[in-house]
């Protein structure tokens, strides 16, 4: 009995540690398989958590963010569009010399007060303008002035802001790439270059000349740098948002093709060319001089077209030569766009180039209709302002032109 209880005992001892050992290396297994899921879960969630931190700190670039890029480009150009336009109308108003100094923040806050205002004028009349040409001037014609170069000054600083403060938003959300960084940085540089540039012009009319007889106005070349400045502003900012926004065509690669490229970079250089001229017209009051069409006067060459000494300075300083060459640049260009639009009938262009096509050279005649009325009616304000909005059209046009018929990227 005894022994038989003791064999008992001892059998279901053997059982229980049996059974533990099973237990035990059911565990090790399940813990085995489970080890590579807990490895795999901690990989996937760091990765994860990599990828959302990559998110939050940018984006990589793609079509999307072009567009968005480019919507922002196609707005600063826009905006580009209102300061040419107040300044010509700033020229026009003979107003650009009534802030006699310069300061970044401190001239933001307009005079409030009357005293303000007459001490404002005081330093007005220190300078040449008021000395020679507006001494009978009343307090409220002065602000009329004051106020029309201030809203360019004001405008040229929200241009400013604009470029800058998105450029920044956009590099640091990691929207550009890095071909696009260069761009954006080479527009926000020149748009602050534009702003001293402006300055710089301004001064020029601000100097004593006692050697001079002329009305005091500022320098035609400063003017030109000035407006030029403005206009390669505009036209790189536009191109780059248009490229960004527009898809590209695939074009067959004809030799037609590559002519009608060449051709109308040629007529593009020519609108810009005849735009600049401009300001060598409104920098001299050269509109007038001549005031008739298609004769200059009595004739078609006038008799002092080259009178001033060494000849290359006619071209430049002489009115008359200036707006002799304005003529042929501005006839040039309308020759040349409807050379260019014939030229392109011979090949079948999409849709999109064919609108932009057609609109250059409605726009050229257009342009050439307002011209001939500026000159004719003796250079009206209104007039002369939606002359030089339209050379910024035509300018927009051939952009547009060359943006639809611009290569594919390889």
């Amino acid at each position: 009995m005894l022994l038989t209880n003791l064999r008992s005992l001892v059998a279901c001892g053997c059982r229980t540690a049996r059974q533990r050992f099973q237990l035990r290396n059911n565990i090790q297994q399940r813990v085995s398989w489970r080890d590579p899921l807990v490895k795999r879960g901690h990989s996937s969630v760091a990765a994860e958590a990599g990828a959302q931190s990559g998110t939050a700190a940018g984006f990589i670039p793609n079509g999307a963010t072009d567009r968005i890029v480019g919507r922002w480009l196609l707005a600063c150009s826009g905006m580009v569009v209102g300061a040419v336009v107040l300044g010509g109308v700033t020229r026009l108003t003979e107003s650009g010399l009534s802030m006699v100094d310069w300061h970044l923040i401190k001239e933001m806050k307009p005079p409030g007060s009357q005293g303000e205002w007459e001490a404002e004028f005081q330093k007005y009349q220190q300078f040449p303008e008021f000395k020679f040409l507006n001494h009978d001037m009343t307090l409220p014609e002065f602000k009329f002035i004051w106020f029309m170069e201030y809203s360019h000054r004001m405008w040229g600083r929200l241009v400013g802001l604009a470029y800058i403060l998105p450029a920044v938003y956009f590099w640091r959300r990691g929207y550009l790439n890095r071909t696009m960084k260069g761009r954006v940085l080479g527009l926000c540089g020149f748009v602050c270059f534009q702003g001293l540039l402006g300055w710089y012009m301004v001064k020029s009319g601000l100097e004593e000349k006692p050697e001079s007889y002329d009305v005091p106005r500022v320098s035609q070349y400063r003017l030109a740098a000035h407006l030029g400045s403005a206009l390669v502003l505009y036209c790189a900012s536009l191109w780059t948002g248009l490229t960004l926004m527009l898809p590209p065509h695939t074009l067959p690669a004809t030799r037609q093709l590559t002519l009608l490229r060449r051709f109308a970079r040629g007529t593009g250089g020519l609108v810009f060319l005849t735009a600049l001229s401009g300001a060598f017209v409104a920098g001299l009051d050269a509109g007038l001089v001549y005031n008739s069409f298609p004769k200059m006067g009595e004739s078609w060459i006038p008799d002092d077209l080259l009178a001033f000494s060494p000849t290359l300075k006619n071209f430049f300083e002489n009115p008359t030569t200036v707006q002799f060459d304005h003529r042929i640049l501005g006839i040039g260009s309308v020759a040349a766009i409807t050379g260019l639009y014939l030229f392109s009938r011979r090949m079948a262009l999409p849709r999109r180039a064919r609108m932009a096509m057609t609109s250059l050279l409605a726009m050229a005649y257009l342009q050439v209709g307002l011209g001939i009325s500026t000159l004719l009616l003796y250079v009206p304000t209104p007039l002369a302002a939606t002359h030089q909005s339209g050379s910024l059209a035509l300018l927009t046009l051939a952009i547009w032109l060359l943006a639809e018929l611009r290569r594919v990227a390889k």
